[in-house]
């Protein structure tokens, strides 16, 4: 398989780059910043010159050359294999480049520390995964949703994306997950489906886990991640957005450079609006195994899969979306996608090889990074569908 994958790198590597590659070098009208990494003492030179390598290759042809506007890293064992920051933060201007401190809109990654940070109190014993709804909310209308459900979107619950709008909601009015919460109480939305019969992805899922968070824990969602997360790991560059942040918050765009506006769904939380660095993503999925932050157990939880009713290798755990292989192979991973923030998060836990693309302009191509997940292991993602 890696021969395969090599001669096919090699092929896109000929068509799609002009030259060696260098540390600083401008491709178009693309900044792009290469930092070269100390070999670990985890990876010998040659393991880290093979992978090192390749993946130049790959997103140099996949992404580099193609108008992408973001960040990237690769890491296996802890140690990074490949760094690249491409563009601006202001990719009109093409002014303000970006930085390893250039804090992305992770999007719907977002729901990994969402259903971790539910996962967290468990172990604390403060929730129980089987509690329903209505022992957080009494007056909630829809009966036998657990918080296991909607972690694993099983809820049957409509997303709020969708029938806010149907119910006619006053745009001018900025959405927050209090609003959404009220809108089962006023507005009656019905169910899309009888809860835990078969799986549906929706946002109103996490956001209504980030408001069990809040009343669990006393504090808000925002002080919770720090404190549990971003403070302890060192994650110094992540933050959950509040309108506070709307100064540093990095703006998103279309392809075609279109300026993305601040819109009325804008402010809810636990669903997305965690800004977040390469850097600090490689922390967090470092403390994702056993030991540091949780349990075997509880990450055994988390990564496995719940929804069987459909054939098919997709499936979707407590917070994590993965592809089921013939093979016995489990790959891990969530995207992202609001307005123009495009996000990629995956983890070979077989390999400890972790990938990570941010870009703040919309840019399909990303979703394909899993293609380079056959350089680590047999993961067949030449052929895997992309999905957002």
């Amino acid at each position: 398989m890696k021969n395969i994958y090599l001669s096919a790198i090699a092929v896109l590597c000929f068509m799609a780059c002009n030259g060696p590659d260098n540390k600083q070098s401008v491709i178009g009208t693309t900044r792009a910043a290469e930092f070269h990494n100390v070999v670990s003492s985890k990876l010998s030179e040659k393991e880290y010159n093979y992978y090192h390598t390749n993946t130049n290759h790959f997103f140099d042809s996949l992404l580099i050359t193609k108008g992408f506007n973001g960040s990237i890293l690769v890491a296996k064992n802890g140690s990074v294999l490949y760094e690249k920051y491409c563009g601006f933060t202001d990719p009109v201007a093409q002014k303000d480049t970006f930085t390893a401190s250039s804090a992305f809109h992770l999007a719907s990654v977002s729901k990994t520390f969402t259903a971790m940070g539910i996962l967290k109190l468990m172990e604390e014993g403060k929730i129980q995964l089987n509690d329903t709804l209505g022992k957080y909310f009494p007056a909630f209308p829809h009966e036998g949703i657990t918080l296991k459900m909607l972690l694993n979107h099983r809820s049957g619950l409509p997303n709020y994306t969708h029938y806010l709008e149907a119910f006619k909601w006053d745009k001018k009015k900025l959405v927050t997950n209090s609003d959404i919460l009220q809108s089962f109480y006023q507005l009656h939305p019905a169910l899309d489906f009888r809860p835990g019969t078969r799986f549906a992805y929706c946002n109103t899922n996490y956001a209504l886990l980030a408001l069990i968070i809040e009343k669990v824990t006393g504090t808000s969602y925002n002080e919770f991640m720090k404190s549990s997360f971003f403070v302890p790991l060192g994650m110094n560059d992540t933050y959950v957005y509040t309108p506070a942040d709307e100064a540093r918050a990095m703006p998103s765009y279309q392809w075609n450079n279109k300026k993305f506006p601040v819109e009325f769904l804008d402010l809810v939380y636990g669903d997305k609006n965690i800004y977040s660095t390469v850097r600090d993503m490689l922390k967090w999925d470092q403390a994702l195994y056993a030991g540091k932050l949780f349990s075997q157990q509880t990450l055994d939880s988390a990564f496995a899969p719940y929804s069987f009713e459909k054939e098919g290798k997709r499936n979707y755990g407590l917070g994590w979306r993965m592809t089921l292989l013939d093979n016995g192979k489990k790959l891990l991973y969530h995207n992202g996608w609001w307005h123009g923030n495009n996000a990629v998060f995956i983890r070979l836990i077989d390999e400890n090889a972790t990938i990570i693309v941010l870009g703040n302009k919309f840019n399909r191509r990303i979703y394909s990074s899993k293609n380079i997940c056959d350089l680590f292991g047999e993961y067949l993602q030449h052929r895997e569908p992309v999905e957002s």
